[in-house]
């Protein structure tokens, strides 16, 4: 049997798992058993899972697939204990996930695809475009595995790593329903949250999920025409239509929405934009999230210096927005989306060369 037509079994929801268990055959709380196996335990292979009997592994092995990612490098901040992760896929393709210890809690921010075709201009995750989507399983085992590694609880999720969330809209779904399941690590759904460029469809969509996450929206700029030079999915939905799909999520969800502000020197960082973005914003129900755009060799932006960017923080405070600027982690080990996955790979063509 090809892995194609296998049973993805850590991507199965409770009662999905606890059907094809009884198509094998097998008592309904073996379901249980392997569900807390996969999901709490964080079983490296069927082989661990010591109190299921051995003919019922032998049929999981035969007709299903098991998700377990193999890092490949794992980086560690001197400056703050960012771990910055590289996995391998069972295809041989890689992605990356970070680590990122805070006083309130650890966080880690997943990758939701290899790669990815949204072309935002300050990116280094898009680069190469996209190669696939992951597997719902793919995308929970980076928690499973960096939770093993550390030896810490993960206790906020962001997906905000390489893809873009709203392109892979099923599987990242399915995988906020698994990572908050009682029966597995129960993670607060308002603990999960789930970034886009803004692929208006997805939002509405979103919406209407009846789950509790939070929405991070990458706005990046004030006008459409500053933002189609920046993000080429600009050029399908306007600014005006975003904000309005985000403010029906928060009607219908009561979740505030995260307006994530990629700042970059003399391109989106001046007095007007800063007005322009008071008049977009003041009276939504978020708040502004200023990121320093993170140098990427093969793009030409750079960061703004401290002070222009707690002058562009005090102009939007002072037109009354709620305004936090991201505490920069990881700079030392690659810390921007798709940088690590792209050295990795320069090296391996190097190799082959």
């Amino acid at each position: 049997m090809e892995n194609d037509q296998k049973i993805d079994v850590k991507s199965l929801l409770p009662e999905e798992l606890a059907q094809t268990v009884r198509e094998m055959g097998e008592p309904a709380y073996r379901a249980s058993q392997l569900f807390d196996w996969m999901h709490r335990k964080k079983a490296g292979s069927f082989d661990e899972m010591t109190n299921l009997p051995r003919s019922f592994r032998e049929k999981l092995r035969k007709r299903t697939v098991y998700t377990v990612l193999n890092p490949l490098r794992v980086q560690v901040s001197k400056l703050d204990g960012t771990r910055k992760y590289l996995f391998e896929l069972s295809d041989g393709n890689c992605i990356e996930s970070v680590f990122l210890p805070y006083h309130h809690g650890n966080s880690v921010c997943v990758s939701s695809q290899v790669g990815c075709r949204m072309g935002c201009r300050f990116c280094a995750s898009t680069l190469g475009g996209l190669v696939r989507n992951l597997s719902a399983a793919e995308i929970l085992d980076q928690i499973y595995r960096i939770e093993e590694d550390t030896g810490e609880r993960v206790s906020n999720t962001v997906v905000m790593g390489s893809g873009e969330p709203m392109d892979n809209y099923e599987n990242v779904v399915r995988f906020i329903r698994l990572l908050s399941a009682p029966e597995g690590l129960h993670m607060s759904q308002r603990n999960i949250t789930v970034s886009t460029c803004g692929i208006v469809p997805g939002i509405q969509r979103f919406s209407r999920e009846g789950l509790q996450a939070t929405l991070a929206l990458s706005l990046h700029a004030s006008d459409d025409e500053t933002r189609r030079k920046l993000m080429p999915i600009a050029q399908r939905y306007s600014i005006a239509e975003i904000l309005s799909a985000c403010g029906e999520f928060f009607r219908l969800t009561g979740r505030r929405v995260s307006y994530e502000y990629s700042v970059a020197a003399g391109v989106n960082d001046t007095p007007e934009a800063a007005e322009k973005l008071i008049r977009l914003l003041r009276g939504r129900h978020g708040h502004v999230n200023l990121i320093p755009v993170n140098p990427v060799t093969e793009r030409s932006f750079t960061e703004p210096t401290r002070e222009a960017l707690e002058r562009f923080r005090a102009a939007l405070e002072k037109g009354g927005l709620n305004v936090t600027i991201r505490r920069e982690m990881g700079r030392d080990i690659d810390g921007a989306c798709g940088q690590l996955r792209r050295r990795y790979q320069a090296e391996q063509a190097g190799r082959e060369s």
